[in-house]
C-alpha cells in the first residue's frame, strides 16, 4: 500500500485532468489522509474551474471587438503617489489567451503579479509601455502626463491595434477607436494585463530608486504618501524624482517642512 506522502507526489505529477483515474484509484483507502488529500483536490480542481469560468467572462469585451482586428487594452498605474513616473501598459492578447487570474494588479499579490508579468511578455501579441516623468507631470498635470504615458504605450506596440479597451477613459489625440470600460481591469483580461504589466514596471522602477535614494524608502511605499515617506520628506526634502505639484501641503516652496497647524 501506498503512503500518503506517495500519493500525494502521484496526484502532483498527474494532470488534473487525469485526477478522476486517481480518485476511482483511492476511494475506497480508509485513510483519514487519503480522504483528505482527495478532498483538497476536488476544492482545487473547483477553484480552477470557477477561474476558468471567469476568466472566460472577463473576454467579453475581447470577443465583441475582435472582429476588427488587434484588440488592444490599455491601463495606467501611479496617478496618485507623490514620487516616481505615471507608467502605462498596453497590451495585445492572442486570441485563444488561456491566461488565467488575470485582473486589476491591485487585486493580485506581488508574487502573482510578478509571475503574470512574465506570462503576459511571454504570450502576448504586443507590449507597450509608457511613462511620463515627475517633472513632465508638473509641467502638465497628472492627467495630461498619464495620456501622454498611454500614447507613448501604444506608439511602443509592435503590431497596430484596430481598437482600444481602456479603463475608463478616453485618451485625445489617438485616431484608434476606444472603448472606455468602467472598472475595466477587472473587466477586461487585456485590460488587466496591461494593469499588471504597468503595475510590476513601476515598483520595480521604484525599488530601483530606493537604492539610489534610500531615506525614502521607496522599495516599500513605491512614492505613495506613507507616514514614513512623509516625515523623510519633511526631514530630507524632495528628491528629483518628487512631484512638486503634489507635495505642497508637507514642505515649503524653498524645500523646508511646513509648521504644523
Amino acid at each position: 500500500m501506498k503512503s500518503i506522502k506517495e500519493i500525494q507526489e502521484e496526484f502532483a505529477a498527474t494532470p488534473m485532468e487525469a485526477w478522476p483515474v486517481l480518485y476511482d484509484r483511492y476511494r475506497e483507502d480508509g485513510r483519514r489522509g487519503v480522504s483528505q488529500l482527495l478532498e483538497k483536490c476536488r476544492r482545487q480542481e473547483e477553484k480552477l474551474r470557477q477561474e476558468r469560468l471567469r476568466t472566460e467572462q472577463m473576454k467579453e469585451f475581447e470577443r465583441k471587438y475582435e472582429h476588427l482586428g488587434y484588440v488592444c487594452g490599455i491601463d495606467e498605474v501611479g496617478r496618485g503617489p507623490l514620487a516616481g513616473p505615471v507608467v502605462a501598459g498596453a497590451v495585445i492578447l492572442p486570441r485563444d489567451c488561456q491566461i488565467l487570474w488575470l485582473n486589476d494588479s491591485k487585486q493580485l499579490s506581488p508574487k502573482k503579479r510578478e509571475e503574470l508579468y512574465e506570462v503576459i511578455l511571454e504570450q502576448a501579441v504586443a507590449v507597450g509601455i509608457g511613462y511620463a516623468s515627475p517633472a513632465r507631470i508638473d509641467e502638465i498635470n497628472i492627467l495630461q502626463a498619464t495620456y501622454e504615458a498611454m500614447r507613448e504605450a501604444i506608439g511602443q506596440l509592435s503590431v497596430q491595434p484596430q481598437v482600444l479597451l481602456n479603463d475608463a477613459v478616453r485618451i485625445p489625440g489617438v485616431e484608434i477607436p476606444q472603448v472606455p470600460i468602467i472598472k475595466g481591469d477587472a473587466r477586461s483580461v487585456s485590460i488587466a494585463a496591461a494593469s499588471i504589466v504597468a503595475k510590476v514596471t513601476r515598483d520595480r522602477l521604484m525599488v530601483e530608486y530606493d537604492q539610489i535614494l534610500p531615506e525614502y524608502d521607496f522599495a516599500s511605499n513605491k512614492g505613495y504618501g506613507s507616514q514614513a515617506h512623509i516625515e523623510a520628506l519633511k526631514r530630507v526634502g524632495p528628491s528629483p524624482i518628487h512631484r512638486r505639484s503634489f507635495i505642497g501641503n508637507f514642505i515649503r516652496e524653498d524645500g523646508g517642512a511646513r509648521e504644523e497647524e
